[in-house]
């Protein structure tokens, strides 16, 4: 799950977004430092992560992608999730996806003070790219991918990675169908956020 699918799960308390959003940026103890219900968002940061890394549908996506992307595959297979969350975002939320990306931005922007300094630079390009509303488009997905190989120490294979999506498009996205109610449950049911009662439809 990438920063789409991490916020959505966040449900509406405001706390809970930032400790997610911020959550690959806090190591180890240092959650302890934050405010209650961010170091809440933090904690289901690590088990969105952790449920999502261990899932047998989420491995099977991986395979697709192990003999480009080796150890560095779930992170794409986050973005490809993105992807079909954005694409289907209407199945999810009867909040619009723009509306949704201005709320997280007005969020992160008053409570700026709370994110580290890493994420204080990092946040308002991240908006400014709309990255969370082009997660919708192929077009899109490869633009992240060309940043993030440029910025971080992911593997400039984009090329490879859209072939792949575009191979296997039906399998990822009917992976994610099936285990995106999963993830909802699993938050819902283990830190009393509602998420299920709340989609527009029945996923």
């Amino acid at each position: 799950m990438n920063f789409l699918a991490h916020i959505f799960l966040s449900g509406t308390n405001e706390q809970i977004i930032i400790g997610n959003f911020i959550g690959d940026w806090i190591k180890g103890n240092d959650f302890k430092n934050y405010p209650q219900d961010v170091q809440k968002g933090i904690i289901i940061h690590r088990s969105i992560d952790s449920f999502t890394d261990s899932h047998p549908l989420v491995r099977q996506s991986k395979s697709r992608l192990n003999d480009q992307y080796h150890k560095y595959s779930g992170i794409i297979i986050d973005i490809f999730y993105d992807h079909f969350l954005a694409y289907n975002w209407e199945k999810y939320s009867s909040v619009a996806l723009l509306d949704f990306t201005r709320d997280l931005n007005q969020i992160l922007t008053s409570n700026i003070e709370i994110l580290t300094p890493d994420m204080q630079e990092f946040f308002p390009r991240f908006m400014k790219r709309k990255w969370m509303e082009t997660y919708g488009t192929i077009e899109g997905i490869e633009n992240v991918l060309n940043g993030m190989s440029r910025h971080t120490s992911l593997p400039d294979k984009t090329i490879d990675a859209i072939r792949i999506l575009k191979i296997n498009y039906d399998s990822f996205r009917d992976e994610f169908f099936e285990f995106f109610p999963l993830i909802i449950e699993h938050i819902e049911n283990t830190f009393q956020i509602p998420i299920l009662e709340n989609l527009p439809n029945n996923v």
